[in-house]
């Protein structure tokens, strides 16, 4: 039987909002421990540049890894839509005391100030959303293309930096997915059970 994009998403997604509030409180933990493990593996400065994003939707919660980046002196920076073709992101430079307001999602990220974004080619890693992932590094996200559009302006097939790397509960995993021309495939996801590479 062939399940399409949006079925994927809508089952998925039903999923992870069931996932219960010690369940999720549980996956933040393991999900911070294992990308901290991780990004010791990788060729990457001592401080990194890091493209995060705060949780939605159920996602795994990215809050108790900020505040462990951010003791670990690595600079962070949140997407922010791009204010006038409003379908790509630029990544703002996110501190504590950074003046926030809500986008059109009702997700907050950094009040735009282009003094502060970083170029998506000078971040080391950029940690991604996602809804669904496959046994070969496929990703599907929400369905309004805003990563695939900023990716594909730099994507190519030896892409070297940022390093992609996705963020997903495990119950987010499929065996596959329908794919599509835009997509870009990771070479890394992280789930508080288990680090994926390809």
């Amino acid at each position: 039987m062939h399940i399409n994009r949006t079925e994927i998403r809508q089952l998925i997604r039903k999923k992870r909002l069931s996932l219960s509030e010690l369940v999720q409180e549980n996956a933040a933990r393991a999900l911070k421990i294992n990308f901290i493990q991780h990004i010791k593996t990788l060729k990457t400065p001592l401080k990194c540049r890091i493209g995060i994003y705060f949780s939605n939707d159920g996602e795994v919660d990215t809050s108790l890894l900020i505040k462990e980046l951010w003791s670990r002196k690595h600079s962070l920076y949140l997407p922010v839509i791009h204010p006038f073709n409003g379908t790509t992101l630029y990544f703002q430079e996110y501190e504590e005391n950074s003046p926030m307001t809500v986008n059109r999602y009702g997700i907050l990220e950094p009040k735009l100030n282009c003094s502060q974004i970083c170029p998506l080619a000078q971040l080391d890693i950029l940690l991604m959303p996602l809804v669904a992932f496959d046994d070969h590094g496929n990703r599907l996200g929400m369905g309004g293309g805003f990563y695939d559009k900023t990716l594909a302006r730099y994507y190519q097939e030896n892409w070297q930096q940022p390093q992609l790397i996705g963020l997903a509960h495990q119950c987010q995993h499929v065996a596959a997915l329908p794919v599509e021309s835009w997509d870009v495939p990771l070479k890394c996801i992280i789930t508080p059970e288990k680090i994926y590479q390809w």
